[in-house]
């Protein structure tokens, strides 16, 4: 692809996902999808749609005050190409003279010429406006514009986490690490480091999972050792505390309720796969049965593919529909959540979420928390989590549950990491560290 289609191409995407019509995970071509001469600009087309995602409403803000009427909706992808070429003046090392130039040259590839002359315009003045900027001569917004999050989120991130807030911003900005999860039923986390640096990668052990790595930069997963053969998985730190939260063993029956793309559905597989005594057996049930497949690519991946192991294609708040009437030992519940502890990794977040949505999802939470409740033995445990870190999400919503849920009781969580709350615990996002996250465990009392 040319620079100018490149563009184009972003600019299709954002207006897409401006029209609520997908997400940058279901709008933007797979690299194991892309032919390798293509690499280079995929890569670009990422990081001009992340990018612009990441800093939107900051844009969006200092758009409105270069134009002097707004575009009509059916031009929202001049906007967007608007937006992305003060992304690229402001973010990207890119050379000014091509940002503007290639911008200009995609609204020739977007069939509309008559926007040159407003592209050049506006881009040439924003260009003046950041010059202007790093002389100290222009306006300087809030703490809160600056890091350019949607008003209502971070009025409730203010609320909710005070002084804490500013923290959680920041770091929603950031560039995520890539971070692995050793297969310790394969081999051990030093012997992995030691395969790491024999390659030349650099990296360094986690700090709160066992099973963690942080690798100094991203990299394709073809080139990390023993990815084909099942050595290492693509996973946050903070996901790799699950099973060590839900105590699965030998002889269990497990639910992992919400299972896609499969990456703790893995991690517990492989925390039993030395287990003496009876197998364990698990059901992985997802609501879409496309995002099933991913699944079972990677527990052929890794070896874990047995008759132990069911996938199904099912809607979890719906037990009637799929549930077999045998209890379970373990329920594993990551919630359907805005996902708001992961904006650094899902920048479209920011955009596509609504204050809306977490009235609606915690409704959804409710429900799937009591439906599965019923599935759960006596004696059992079900562990909660999110990677939201909305507390109506996540301790307001386990505090509810146990109130209304006589034979429900919290387990402590008893680790030095994170943060107590009301039920549960917490993790916050760092710029180093791990995701966003919120644990609870729940004990059916037997009677």
């Amino acid at each position: 692809m040319k620079p100018a289609k490149v563009r184009a191409n972003a600019a299709q995407i954002l207006a897409r996902l401006l029209k609520q019509q997908g997400s940058l995970a279901s709008l933007l071509p797979r690299p194991a999808d892309v032919a390798e001469s293509d690499q280079n600009q995929i890569a670009l087309l990422r990081e001009l749609c992340f990018g612009t995602c990441r800093w939107y409403h900051q844009l969006s803000r200092e758009l409105a005050r270069l134009i002097d009427k707004p575009l009509k909706n059916k031009d929202a992808d001049i906007q967007c190409l608007l937006l992305l070429g003060m992304y690229q003046l402001q973010y990207m090392r890119l050379a000014d003279h091509a940002a503007v130039n290639e911008s200009v040259n995609a609204s020739v590839l977007l069939k509309k010429g008559w926007a040159k002359a407003l592209i050049n315009g506006v881009l040439r003045q924003y260009q003046r406006q950041l010059a202007a900027a790093s002389e100290g001569k222009a306006d300087v917004d809030s703490d809160d514009a600056r890091f350019a999050y949607p008003d209502w989120l971070s009025s409730q991130l203010h609320k909710d986490w005070s002084g804490q807030a500013i923290q959680i911003l920041h770091a929603g900005n950031q560039h995520p690490p890539m971070t692995l999860r050793v297969n310790l039923s394969r081999i051990t986390r030093t012997d992995y480091l030691e395969r790491l640096t024999d390659a030349g990668i650099r990296a360094v052990a986690g700090k709160l999972a066992d099973t963690a790595v942080y690798l100094d930069q991203g990299r394709p997963v073809s080139s990390l050792p023993g990815f084909d053969e099942g050595l290492v998985s693509v996973q946050d730190e903070a996901s790799q505390l699950i099973p060590g939260l839900l105590l699965t063993s030998h002889g269990h029956r497990i639910l992992d309720a919400c299972a896609a793309p499969g990456g703790k559905t893995c991690h517990i597989l492989e925390t039993l796969a030395d287990a003496d005594g009876e197998p364990s057996s698990l059901l992985a049930l997802d609501i879409e049965a496309r995002r099933l497949t991913r699944i079972e690519e990677n527990l052929q991946r890794l070896k874990l593919a047995s008759t132990r192991v069911k996938l199904m294609a099912a809607d979890s708040s719906e037990p009637d529909e799929w549930w077999d009437g045998e209890a379970f030992d373990r329920i594993l519940l990551d919630a359907p959540c805005t996902a708001t502890g992961i904006v650094r990794r899902q920048p479209d977040i920011k955009v596509l979420r609504q204050a809306a949505d977490v009235v609606r999802l915690s409704e959804l939470q409710q429900k799937l928390l009591t439906r599965l409740w019923a599935c759960l033995a006596p004696g059992g445990m079900l562990l909660y989590s999110t990677c939201s870190v909305l507390r109506a999400e996540n301790d307001q919503q386990i505090s509810s549950f146990l109130a209304e849920t006589p034979d429900a009781e919290e387990v402590p969580i008893v680790v030095d990491w994170g943060t107590a709350v009301a039920a549960g615990r917490q993790l916050l996002p760092t710029e180093q560290g791990p995701d966003g996250f919120y644990f609870a465990v729940l004990q059916k009392i037997a009677h």
